[in-house]
């Protein structure tokens, strides 16, 4: 009975409030390492929106399914940069939305620099997501703003190796 209660629970933690994932790719380097396993916040969502500069996981929008990843990938994760209603563009290197400079601290100066696109205008209800390693990162760019109900969860923790654990 035991061994039945805690597999319930095991099974509802994760279907609904956390997950674990791996990392395939590095477009979130070096925040995030090819290797590495996060734990994700299923339920954050729910209590606070999203916003800018949070790292989450997706399921893989249908325009990238042709562009990117490999078919096995299912779930991508990305830094959430424009938010529903917001113009994003880059020139100069630099992201600007709605024509002022995004200051981005999570970016190390070594992988800043942001090819030009834009001005892209985010749909209500829609985020524009980039992977920290700009010149290795198939994205927002790529596929167009993200449907809001395309959101897994909030990337919470690194679990994943030992010596890099750290908490977002």
């Amino acid at each position: 009975m035991v061994i039945l209660l805690a597999l319930v629970v095991a099974v509802v933690v994760r279907s609904f409030v956390f997950q674990t994932f791996f990392i395939p790719s590095g477009s979130m380097e070096p925040t995030l390492q090819i290797g590495d396993r996060i734990v994700v916040d299923k339920v954050a969502f729910h209590l606070h929106p999203v916003e800018r500069g949070d790292i989450v996981v997706f399921r893989r929008p249908p325009k990238e399914a042709s562009l990117c990843a490999p078919p096995e990938v299912t779930d991508l994760v990305k830094r959430v940069i424009g938010l529903p209603t917001e113009t994003i563009s880059a020139h100069g290197g630099q992201v600007y939305i709605t024509g002022k400079l995004l200051a981005e601290p999570w970016l190390p100066k070594t992988f800043a620099y942001t090819a030009p696109f834009g001005p892209v205008k985010i749909p209500k209800g829609d985020y524009f997501m980039m992977g920290d390693h700009r010149t290795n990162s198939c994205d927002s760019r790529s596929w167009g703003p993200l449907p809001g109900s395309y959101i897994v969860g909030e990337v919470v923790m690194r679990i994943w190796p030992p010596g890099r654990i750290h908490i977002f």
